[in-house]
């Protein structure tokens, strides 16, 4: 029996299954909202004929790929050039054959990863294309990755490559990690952070445990993600969605602080506060 790719149009989660799934997991589980309208599961073909690429540079060696219109969250992957090879973090909804051609361009994928399951999109396409020996998922969230396979489970650190750091946060999913750009001084955040903009500027930050559910993490949820996120030098942040600068280390200690003060909640708060 063949097994097909399907993705789930509401989030872009994709299932390698015998026919049309019988439902998204992600948008099953509290962290995602349920499609208002029912399951709408296409198969890879279908998708493809949907969408064209489109991909941008915010800062020189940093390639943020996404699809036109946008699918799903519609999330961004981002190719990030690296000694050893580029490392691609995160994944865009689906890769149309341009993309590939550009990713080739640009010297393939030596090294992949993803922070969290709302952050793979089309990975299995780039381990499908370019064969990268590591594939790196925070080993506690193993089970959201049956569309492609992880050659590295990550405990609390991995170095993809030199000045590449990925470090577990946890909090957002249990095995949610981050990656910390040394050299461009960028965290690439997952969804252990929310960036409200006005146009491409930052104005406010917040987290959040569950984000359409409006669940805040818990105390110790934060003092995690201060400890960790705390200690790393950067100026800019990448979600699996946008590139925000300034968006600076001060900034985002002063987010985990105001949480810690009282009761948690998923407020933004003003980049402005305390600058």
């Amino acid at each position: 029996m063949t097994l097909t790719m399907y993705a789930c149009a509401h989030c872009g989660h994709w299932q390698r299954w015998f026919a049309a799934p019988p439902a998204c997991p992600v948008c099953c589980d509290v962290r995602n909202a349920l499609p208002e309208e029912g399951w709408d599961l296409p198969d890879e073909k279908t998708v493809g004929a949907l969408l064209s690429a489109d991909w941008y540079r915010p800062v020189p060696g940093v390639t943020g790929f996404r699809t036109v219109p946008s699918f799903g969250l519609g999330s961004t992957g981002w190719l990030i050039e690296a000694d050893g090879g580029n490392v691609a973090w995160e994944a865009a909804p689906y890769y149309p054959p341009d993309a590939l051609a550009e990713i080739e361009r640009l010297g393939g994928v030596a090294r992949l990863g993803a922070s969290h399951v709302h952050g793979y999109g089309a990975l299995w396409q780039l381990q499908r294309r370019f064969a990268p020996p590591v594939v790196a998922v925070g080993v506690r969230d193993l089970v959201w990755t049956k569309a492609f396979q992880v050659t590295w489970p990550v405990d609390e650190r991995l170095e993809l490559a030199p000045g590449l750091t990925v470090h577990r946060t946890g909090g957002h999913f249990p095995g949610h990690c981050v990656l910390h750009d040394a050299r461009r001084g960028i965290l690439f955040c997952g969804d252990a952070l929310k960036v409200d903009l006005d146009g491409t500027v930052p104005r406010a930050l917040s987290c959040h445990k569950a984000y359409h559910a409006r669940i805040p993490l818990s105390h110790d949820e934060v003092r995690r993600y201060r400890s960790v996120i705390g200690a790393l030098d950067f100026e800019a942040v990448a979600t699996p969605f946008e590139f925000a600068a300034p968006v600076t280390t001060a900034d985002v200690l002063r987010l985990f602080d105001h949480q810690l003060a009282g009761r948690p909640d998923t407020a933004a708060l003003p980049l402005g506060a305390g600058r």
